[in-house]
């Protein structure tokens, strides 16, 4: 069992500790190259559909595919990384994704559905890095400032805006092989920098209880499920837009691969750069404003968008908006965990709702595949149910900032 307490993850009298911002800066750049290869599908969706001959459902799936691994996988991630730390996680995972992306070009090259499927499931082992950066970044900073230092790591999630921007243009400089294998070849890069640069902190010790036991000793704590519904309403409806806003601005609004990605770029650097701040701002106002916020402004959003307000000021101005917002609530979201969490079980805690945010992006594009409306040319239904999602959530975040007013 670790010898940290629940106030542990920072040092006596808030030390600034040696060499955190390298090592924050390492998991950084680590989670930003994986969360790239994790979204390598989703942009050539378009190109997928018409060299496959794919329906709307088929679309979906091999998006959002890639997104079970690296939603469930987040669980035995975190896990690990109590045990072994992130040092030699990251390292490991940041490698290891290099083969699937490898796997999903040979897919693509011969044209087989099932096997991008099959490969697109394998690739989701680069999504559970961010499992990793939470309690390795928590180790290095005191409580104070852990909102903004896990809202820096987070904006990693950047990685897919550089997917949506760069691998179709990639493909289109460079070929669809040639674009993989420079990935893979990246992803080997950071890997090795991150093995002989980064180093945990010596705040940390390892957890060595037996993974079945830790598992259930973070289920077993109110605060993880009450994260991982919040974690999967907010950071679920990034990723979720994320994979799936190129296919529906080819859609309703006629956007080619190019320009799709371009502009899903934009709306993924909007979430990023919104997530520190949201850190930042739970530090100040607490998390629990920050998300009643966020998931205000995501329900509101989520209407207008629904009246497909006309390209190109109005529209992107709305799904900017609506990037912010959520944004903010994931960098909320983590503060509220760091400050909850026992720090022997932040790992443990991180994984389950990691797992819970991915699963909440999985579902969403399922269901705006299942639900598009082709005579009409509208996602209405689906962005009913996105809305009605983010009120429940506003009113859960609100009941649980009352009753920790009443606690006190």
């Amino acid at each position: 069992m670790t010898a940290q307490s629940p106030a542990t993850g920072s040092t006596p009298n808030a030390q600034i500790l040696p060499g955190r911002g390298k090592n924050l800066g390492l998991a950084l750049l680590s989670f930003a190259i994986t969360f790239w290869a994790w979204n390598m599908i989703a942009p050539l969706g378009v190109r997928y559909a018409g060299e496959m001959d794919l329906d709307p459902t088929q679309l979906s799936m091999i998006v959002a595919t890639p997104v079970i691994v690296g939603s469930v996988g987040r669980i035995f991630t975190g896990a690990l990384t109590d045990r072994f730390g992130g040092r030699i996680m990251f390292t490991i995972l940041t490698a290891v994704s290099a083969i699937p992306v490898l796997l999903v070009m040979w897919a693509g090259t011969i044209g087989s559905y099932t096997l991008l499927l099959v490969f697109g499931f394998i690739l989701g082992i680069a999504g559970t890095t961010f499992a990793i950066g939470i309690p390795f970044v928590n180790a290095w900073y005191d409580p104070a400032k852990r909102g903004f230092a896990t809202g820096v790591f987070g904006a990693g999630m950047g990685g897919t805006a550089l997917s949506s921007f760069f691998t179709p243009r990639f493909v289109t400089w460079f070929g669809y092989e040639a674009t993989h294998i420079i990935i893979a070849v990246a992803l080997i890069a950071v890997a090795i920098i991150v093995w002989f640069g980064m180093r945990d902190s010596p705040a940390w010790s390892p957890n060595t209880d037996s993974f079945i036991p830790k598992i259930a000793g973070a289920g077993k704590l109110a605060v993880t499920w009450q994260m991982a519904f919040l974690y999967a309403v907010t950071f679920g409806g990034f990723v979720a837009f994320s994979t799936y806003l190129p296919t529906y601005l080819n859609a309703i609004y006629g956007y080619d691969l190019s320009d799709a990605g371009a502009r899903t770029a934009g709306f993924a650097i909007a979430a990023v750069i919104a997530r520190p701040i949201g850190g930042w701002l739970s530090d100040r106002i607490g998390p629990a404003t920050v998300l009643m916020i966020s998931l205000g402004g995501a329900a509101v959003m989520a209407v207008v968008v629904a009246f497909q307000p006309p390209p190109e000021f109005a529209a992107g101005t709305t799904f900017v908006l609506m990037a912010l917002f959520l944004g903010l609530g994931t960098g909320a979201v983590f503060t509220w965990v760091a400050q909850r969490s026992p720090a022997e079980r932040v790992g443990s805690v991180t994984g389950i709702v990691g797992a819970a945010g991915g699963l909440g992006g999985y579902f969403p594009p399922l269901v705006m595949g299942a639900t598009y409306n082709a005579e009409a040319n509208n996602y209405t239904v689906g962005l009913s149910l996105l809305c009605a999602t983010a009120v429940v959530a506003f009113l859960f975040t609100l009941f649980l900032r009352m009753r920790d007013r009443r606690a006190r």
